[in-house]
C-alpha cells in the first residue's frame, strides 16, 4: 500500500495508516492545504468545482473533499459522478477558481486521488503543487467559523454542457456521423464511461440499438484491469466481431484516455488515437502539434505530411499543455490515448477523441482497419531497470550522452537519442525507483534490440 505525493495532487490506496495510504485524515490535510493556496490566488473567487469517477472508495472520498473546503469557506459546486474532462470544463464554465477531480485514473479499484485544477480547468503547475504540499507537511490551515462556512451546490447538467461543447465544435460532424449508422461496442469498465459515451453517441446520432455497452454497472469493481492496454481488451474484441461492429471503443475509469478497435477485433492501437484524430484535424485547420517524448513518431510524420510543425515535450499533461500553448498547436496529446484540443479546453478528453475519430470515418466513407493501414506501422518497445537506492542517475545518463554524442539527442526529460527515424527514450519515474526505456522503431525487433543496447549500457555502468 502507497501514498505518493507529486506536485499535481495526491494519491494512493484507501484504508490503512495515515501518511501511508489515502485515509480520511490525509484526504482533509490536503484538501485543506488546496483551500489556503486557493484562496492566496483569488480574494474574490472561493468557488470549486468536486467531481468523481466511479470507482468504489469515489462517494466517500468526495464527501470528506466538500466538506472540508465549506470548512475553509470554499463555496462547492458538487458534479457528482462525472468524468475527468467535464469536471475540467465546468470549471471554466462556471468560472469557479479552481477543481478537484476525484479519480486514480488507470489504477486499480483501491486506488483514489485528488488531481487539483487551476481556475482555467487546467492541472496546476509545479510551483503551485510544491506550495500546496508545503502548507500541507506544516498544516498551515485555519477552518473558519460557523457563519462563514462555504455553500454547497449540486450541479447535475455538467455532462450535458460538455457535451453540447463537443457537438458545437466546428470539426465535429454530427450529420455525417448519423448518416453512417455506425454500430459500436463500448467496454465503460463499471465506470463513468458508462454513462458519458453512450449519451455522447446518442446525441451524435447513433441508435439506441446500435450501442453495445460491456461492464456498464457503475460498481467501480472493474471487470478487468482498468487500463485500456491489448491484454485488458481481448472482451471488447472479441465482441466487436460476434456484434458486427464497425468499431470498439474503450475508455479509461475517468474518461480522459481512449483507444479503439477495428471491426475485425485486431487493436487500433492506443498511440495511433491521437495521431489519427491529428490527421482529421490538420486536414481541416494548418498548423503545429505536439506530444510528450515517449509518444509515436507517427505523430511528427503525419504533421509535416500536413506542412505543420511538430514538437515534444517533458512527459505529463502539464508539460504538453505549456509545449502547446508556446508552439501554438492546434492539437496535442499523449501516446496513452489522450487527446488535447486546446480550442475545447486543455486536457486530455476521450469524449471530443471519439467525436472528431467518428467524424473522420464518416467523411472519408472509410473502415477503421483501412484507416490503420494509412499510418506508418510503429512499434514501441517499454522496459525498465530497478535502481539500487543512492544510484546517481545523473551521472548515468551524462556518459551514455557522451557515448552517443553523434546522435540527435533531447535533455528536457531525461535523455532522448534520436537513429535516424528510430529512438529511445530513457526517463526516471517519480514514484518508482526505476529508469524506463521506451524505443520505437518500424520493426518490432529493432525497437527490442536499441532497448536491449542501452540496458546494457546502464547495467555496465551500474
Amino acid at each position: 500500500m502507497s501514498l505518493i505525493k507529486s506536485i499535481s495532487g495526491i494519491r494512493g490506496t484507501i484504508g490503512g495508516n495515515p501518511g501511508d495510504n489515502l485515509t480520511p485524515l490525509d484526504i482533509v490535510k490536503f484538501t485543506a492545504a488546496y483551500a489556503v493556496w486557493l484562496k492566496s490566488q483569488s480574494a474574490n473567487n472561493n468557488k470549486v468545482v468536486v467531481g468523481r469517477d466511479g470507482r468504489m472508495s469515489g462517494e466517500m472520498v468526495q464527501n470528506i473533499v466538500v466538506s472540508t473546503l465549506s470548512s475553509m469557506g470554499i463555496d462547492v459546486l458538487n458534479v457528482g459522478l462525472s468524468t475527468t474532462p467535464t469536471v475540467e470544463m465546468a470549471v471554466v464554465f462556471e468560472q469557479a477558481a479552481g477543481g478537484i477531480i476525484l479519480t486514480a485514473s488507470h489504477n486499480p479499484k483501491e486506488w483514489n486521488a485528488l488531481k487539483l485544477l487551476n481556475g482555467q480547468g487546467e492541472f496546476i503547475s509545479g510551483e503551485a503543487g510544491k506550495k500546496i504540499l508545503e502548507i500541507a507537511e506544516k498544516e498551515d490551515f485555519d477552518f473558519v467559523g460557523v457563519d462563514k462556512l462555504g455553500k454547497i451546490t449540486y450541479k447535475d447538467d455538467a455532462l450535458t454542457m460538455h457535451i453540447d461543447a463537443i457537438l458545437n465544435y466546428p470539426l465535429v460532424n454530427a450529420e455525417a456521423i448519423a448518416a453512417k449508422g455506425f454500430r459500436v461496442v463500448v467496454d465503460a469498465i463499471n465506470s463513468s464511461g458508462a454513462i458519458a459515451v453512450p449519451e455522447l453517441l446518442l446525441k451524435l446520432g447513433l441508435k439506441q440499438e446500435n450501442i453495445i455497452v460491456l461492464n456498464e454497472k457503475i460498481t467501480g469493481n472493474f471487470a478487468h484491469n482498468p487500463e485500456p492496454l491489448p491484454q485488458h481488451l481481448t472482451g471488447l474484441c472479441s465482441e466487436v466481431v460476434k456484434q458486427k461492429a464497425h468499431l470498439g471503443i474503450a475508455v479509461d475509469p475517468d474518461v480522459d484516455r481512449l483507444c479503439f478497435v477495428c471491426e475485425d477485433g485486431s487493436l487500433f492501437g492506443e498511440e495511433y488515437t491521437l495521431v489519427a484524430v491529428a490527421d482529421y484535424v490538420l486536414k481541416h485547420r494548418k498548423g503545429n502539434t505536439v506530444s510528450n517524448l515517449s509518444s509515436t513518431r507517427a505523430l511528427r510524420d503525419v504533421t509535416e505530411q500536413h506542412g505543420g510543425s511538430y514538437m515534444p515535450s517533458a512527459v505529463g499533461e502539464v508539460n504538453v499543455v505549456n509545449k502547446m500553448k508556446e508552439t501554438n498547436a492546434v492539437i496535442g496529446g499523449e501516446g496513452n490515448g489522450g487527446v488535447i484540443v486546446p480550442d475545447l479546453h486543455n486536457g486530455r478528453d476521450a469524449l471530443i477523441g471519439i467525436a472528431l475519430f467518428l467524424s473522420f470515418l464518416a467523411e472519408e466513407n472509410i473502415s477503421v482497419k483501412k484507416l490503420k493501414s494509412r499510418y506508418p506501422s510503429y512499434f514501441i518497445s517499454k522496459n525498465k531497470i530497478t535502481l539500487e537506492k543512492g544510484t546517481d542517475v545523473n551521472t548515468i545518463f551524462e556518459k551514455i550522452k557522451s557515448k552517443y554524442k553523434n546522435n540527435p539527442i533531447n535533455t528536457e526529460d531525461g535523455l532522448k537519442i534520436e537513429f535516424d527515424k528510430d529512438w529511445v527514450h530513457l526517463r526516471t519515474s517519480n514514484t518508482e525507483p526505476i529508469i524506463r526505456i521506451y524505443s520505437e522503431s518500424n520493426f518490432e525487433t529493432t525497437a527490442e534490440n536499441i532497448a536491449k543496447r542501452i540496458m546494457g549500457d546502464i547495467k555496465e555502468l551500474l
